[in-house]
């Protein structure tokens, strides 16, 4: 960058070369105090170079070399958090004090994510986040407080109290923005969280005391999100004309025409442009918080007796557990801004609660669940905050935020395979409530245009469901092969059917058809399993392994061929009557179902199948019919007979429930996930080979790869849902 001067050249120079001055000086050598006059100079002038790619990475590098000196970092970050308190603290601030911290936000973002990308270890020493010893904190950083404590306050103190604005837009994106590279520190760190795990900027956040501080933030961040505001693509100056200090000449994209540097070096380019960014950015900021864990040690106290002396020693013993999550904690808690909780047990809550516009938040999610990050916000709020899914599942326009997510089902092949997982926990938490097994099917669809094998007029929600659900299964079966999607398809079609009500035609086809589907896949491994016990009395290690892996598989398919079993049954036996189609379908086929009649898992079950077949065909027998029989006459006599059914002879099984838990360590899934939605859309670029929280490719690569490997919890495997079978 060539050599500094020690004297600025004020008068008489271009402003290209003040500025190139005072950025030489801001990554140089020179030490200058927090209290120099320098550092209004560097956020109050116009800096509008254009700096190439090489030049901006070689102010980096120097500036690395010379932060553990200067500590100009840490003191930049003190001067943001000045003009952030002044701009609380001014009614209608002045825009110079904005244009100021877009100044500070721009140069550490830049430096900050280097010095991050570039660490060689994972503990972040190289940011010293510090002043050195001989020079005192400033006096309103109070005594113990650190300096990403003293500037994580003020930045949430921002987002927290002042509303978005068409002044402030751009300060409010700029500053989430910062929080995404200033929280990247988890990338380094493995996927599980650790004692060692070194993240300051994000538990300083962690550590902030004030609960309504906290509450503030979560709430701005989700009505940020539910806003949507679009970014003004006409050019638009935050500053009055005549006092512009130079840090944007105009905004007319989420990267804008910026300062000194290349803001691509801080974002990716593959990236599409959001119609939104502002509403992303607060998306993915608040997921990265709730879901944060940071690993501490809990001292417990431990007698250890010895036999010989029957003498007792105490001992500290150490175990690793979490802290408390004051995001996670407001979001769990949140309630209804529209419901009085007075004269409710929630009163039992001690301090503020955050209190949110359900029935917004629920139109946006529903709007905007073909977004990944949309559907793990709504997977986090149905988990968590047992008021809103008693919201969500007291709406009568559950369509609203199923169809969506029936559409991203059946466009699985275009989606990732732990977005399907999240799309069919979602399902499976909503099916465990019986209101809304019986409501989906009294909500009826005039169309849907989505659905490209066959059209369907006049179809009830539940009847889409259920050939959705089943489609999945289709799908799995001959691409994914995962016997987690495939239960919990199964387990979300079993909490239905108890409540099944005037299933369609084709849903009732489907169904039996799966069962038809899943029995011609255990009729190929029962063939296979022949053929490999004449292979293994060779006492072939390999051959014997074989054998073993398709007895194994043969026992899974004899399990979910059941429960398929237990699905139509829980229909037939309590309800039948509201289900002609159902029976119509079951008569159709009835052949696929007489070679397992005398099998020891599935006799019983099908005893209760072949009570109702001798019944409807009985009936049908009894039928004069002049002429052939045709679709219509079998389905008149069904519905007539369908009347007079009373389950006679008919074997009543305990009604299958099926529930969802959360694995006892959900992090390792959600963390690495969250970030892995952040840089996959381009929100935030990072260099692959620096990133442990997964495995990371190269940008080009990127994209296809985002898939977390399955069955390996280090990799970022999706925590697996427990099932009660009650």
């Amino acid at each position: 960058m060539g050599a500094v001067p020690s004297t600025p050249r004020w008068s008489g120079a271009r402003p290209q070369d003040t500025a190139e001055y005072l950025i030489a000086t801001f990554v140089g050598e020179k030490s200058f105090p927090v209290s120099s006059d320098f550092w209004q100079k560097l956020l109050e002038l116009p800096l509008n170079l254009q700096w190439p790619p090489h030049r901006v990475r070689q102010a980096c590098e120097l500036f690395a070399r010379n932060n553990y000196d200067t500590r100009h970092l840490a003191k930049i970050l003190i001067h943001l958090a000045w003009c952030l308190q002044e701009s609380l603290s001014t009614p209608g601030a002045p825009s110079v004090v904005y244009g100021k911290a877009l100044n500070a936000l721009y140069i550490s973002s830049i430096f900050l994510k280097y010095l991050v990308e570039n660490a060689k270890t994972n503990k972040i020493e190289e940011l010293f986040l510090s002043l050195d010893e001989s020079e005192p904190m400033p006096a309103d950083v109070t005594q113990g407080q650190t300096v990403e404590d003293f500037f994580m306050h003020a930045v949430l103190r921002f987002i927290g109290s002042i509303d978005v604005s068409p002044d402030t837009y751009v300060l409010h994106l700029e500053l989430l923005n910062f929080m995404l590279i200033a929280m990247s520190t988890q990338l380094l760190s493995g996927p599980s969280p650790g004692l060692k795990d070194v993240n300051p900027f994000i538990d300083a956040a962690m550590a902030q005391v004030e609960s309504s501080l906290v509450i503030l933030v979560v709430r701005k961040l989700l009505l940020s999100y539910i806003a949507r505001s679009p970014l003004n693509t006409a050019p638009y100056s935050i500053f009055p004309e005549g006092s512009q200090p130079g840090v944007l000449q105009k905004v007319g994209s989420a990267a804008a025409n910026i300062v000194l540097l290349p803001f691509n070096y801080l974002v990716s380019s593959s990236g599409e442009g959001s119609r939104s960014p502002l509403a992303d950015c607060s998306l993915h900021v608040l997921l990265i918080l709730i879901h944060y864990r940071k690993c501490v040690v809990e001292n417990e106290l431990i007698t250890d007796q010895s036999d010989d002396t029957a003498a007792s020693d105490s001992n500290l013993k150490q175990n690793t557990c979490f802290s408390d999550n004051p995001f996670c904690k407001a979001l769990v808690n949140a309630t209804d801004v529209e419901f009085d909780r007075l004269d409710t047990e929630a009163n039992v809550h001690n301090g503020p609660v955050l209190r949110l516009p359900f029935a917004s938040l629920f139109d946006t999610l529903g709007i905007c669940l073909a977004d990944e990050a949309a559907v793990l916000l709504l997977y986090s709020l149905l988990q968590g905050n047992s008021d809103f899914l008693e919201y969500v599942l007291v709406r009568t326009d559950l369509d609203t935020l199923l169809m969506p997510l029936l559409e991203a089902l059946y466009n699985a092949p275009k989606r990732s395979s732990n977005q399907i997982y999240m799309l069919l926990i979602i399902l499976l938490m909503l099916s465990q409530d019986s209101s809304f097994n019986a409501s989906i099917h009294k909500l009826i669809l005039p169309n849907v245009p989505w659905y490209k094998e066959r059209l369907l007029h006049q179809t009830s929600l539940g009847s889409l469901l259920v050939i959705i659900l089943i489609r999945t299964v289709q799908y799995n079966l001959s691409k994914l092969r995962d016997v987690y999607l495939h239960t919990t398809c199964l387990a979300t079609l079993a909490n239905m059917a108890p409540h099944v009500h005037r299933l369609s035609s084709y849903a009732s086809q489907r169904l039996v058809s799966l069962f038809d589907m899943l029995s011609r896949k255990y009729n190929k491994l029962a063939e296979l399993r022949g053929n490999n016990s004449h292979l293994a009395k060779g006492n072939s290690i390999e051959e014997n392994g074989l054998a073993d892996d398709t007895s194994t598989e043969m026992h899974i398919y004899t399990d979910f061929l059941r429960l398929v079993l237990e699905i139509l049954n829980a229909i037939l036996t309590y309800a039948l009557p509201r289900n002609p189609e159902v029976v119509y379908a079951i008569m159709h086929r009835q052949e696929v179902f007489q070679p397992f009649k005398n099998h020891p898992r599935f006799n019983e079950l099908l005893e209760n199948i072949y009570t109702v077949l001798d019944f409807f065909n009985s009936r049908m027998d009894a039928q004069t019919m002049d002429g052939e029989w045709s679709v219509e006459k079998v389905l008149q006599v069904i519905i007539v007979n369908c009347r007079s059914w009373r389950g006679e002879g008919m074997k009543m099984f305990t009604q299958l429930r099926f529930t969802y838990e959360q694995e006892s360590h959900p992090e390792e899934f959600f963390i690495p996930y969250v970030w892995q939605l952040v840089l996959s859309r381009g929100a935030l670029s990072f260099n692959p080979g620096a990133i442990n929280l997964f495995p990371a490719d190269s940008p080009s690569e990127r994209q296809s790869n985002y898939d977390m490997v399955p069955n390996s919890h280090a990799n970022g495997e999706l925590e697996r849902a427990v099932f009660l079978d009650a």
